[in-house]
């Protein structure tokens, strides 16, 4: 009986949050629904200890069917009216050795959501690749981090790819919205001196810290890692996805693509708890550890500083100096 208690409890927390976030637009319809759907797990869980009334869990189970049935039916779009940071999507075409990358991000900050839009189009030889580094940004605490990673094809050669929330025009990120199918899948591909220096440099409420690690692995690993971001960016084209803040983020994402080869890793907490990660990937030499302790592998590693002091055309030189 406990455990179907907690069931019910359980479920009627979950769907009232997915009609509060994905529900019908007109509020009173919102608030109508969820009415209906917790007056039924009320009377669902006192009807465990009154075993005439047991047709409400009936009437219960079918209401969660049916919910179920609705919010698995919501399906991503890449057809909607987007944020401008967010409105392009990159592709990637493969010619052998060479990749050309459409619509890298390079826009012209003078604050956060101040800037003037730029794309071009550049082709990377995969030949020249030299290795990735790993880059996480905080802003609420050791245990939440936002981490990217930028693959280095040498003579300050970067490409970065963050993989990100695509939010609305009239949009604002929540962690929360994001467990209920709200934002879609986006990754942002650009130079460093976009999506770093954003970063940096211009976001202020609340500041970010960004470091800065060298991943450890075969140059054949790495470019495998990369083939598969390119997989995903490419089928984000045609079949767009549905971010969520657990299981298709930030982090999770990277952790899926370093599945080739040796890069493998075992899956942990500290992947979710996303600001862990480096630590993590260190404790599993994943990170070039320079003979340091991870305390002062991390201190190293931090770039605001750098990055602030940096003119554009050196940007990606003097954040690893």
């Amino acid at each position: 009986m406990v455990l179907l208690g907690l069931l019910i409890i359980g479920t009627a927390v979950w769907g009232s949050l997915a009609f509060f976030f994905a529900g019908p637009h007109t509020l009173f319809l919102r608030v109508a629904v969820i009415a209906i759907f917790a007056a039924s797990a009320v009377f669902a869980f006192i009807s465990i200890w009154h075993k005439k009334l047991w047709h409400f869990r009936l009437i219960y189970l079918c209401l969660v069917l049916l919910m179920l049935i609705w919010y698995f039916s919501l399906t991503p779009s890449n057809e909607r009216n987007w944020q401008t940071d967010v409105a392009r999507l990159s592709a990637i075409t493969v010619n052998n050795h060479l990749i050309t990358v459409h619509n890298v991000r390079h826009f012209n900050y003078r604050s956060e959501f101040d800037y003037t839009p730029a794309y071009y189009d550049k082709v990377y030889d995969i030949n020249q690749l030299k290795g990735v580094d790993l880059i996480a940004v905080y802003w609420m605490g050791p245990a939440i981090a936002h981490t990217l990673v930028s693959f280095d094809f040498g003579d300050n050669n970067h490409l970065a790819i963050s993989i990100e929330a695509r939010k609305e025009a009239d949009e604002a990120f929540s962690t929360i919205k994001g467990f209920f199918r709200q934002y879609e899948l986006y990754y942002v591909v650009a130079d460093e001196r976009d999506v770093i220096r954003l970063r940096t440099n211009y976001r202020k409420n609340p500041d970010e810290d960004a470091y800065l690690y060298r991943i450890t692995a075969p140059i054949s690993n790495v470019r495998a890692m990369l083939m598969q971001y390119i997989k995903e960016i490419n089928s984000l084209n045609h079949t767009p996805e549905f971010y969520n803040s657990l299981t298709t983020n930030c982090t999770t994402d990277i952790w899926k693509a370093m599945k080739a080869k040796n890069l493998q890793i075992p899956f942990s907490w500290q992947i979710l708890a996303s600001g862990y990660l480096p630590e993590y990937l260190y404790n599993q030499n994943k990170l070039d550890k320079k003979g340091l302790s991870f305390e002062s592998l991390r201190q190293k590693a931090y770039i605001n500083l750098k990055a602030q002091q940096s003119n554009d055309a050196d940007f990606s030189a003097n954040i690893r100096k």
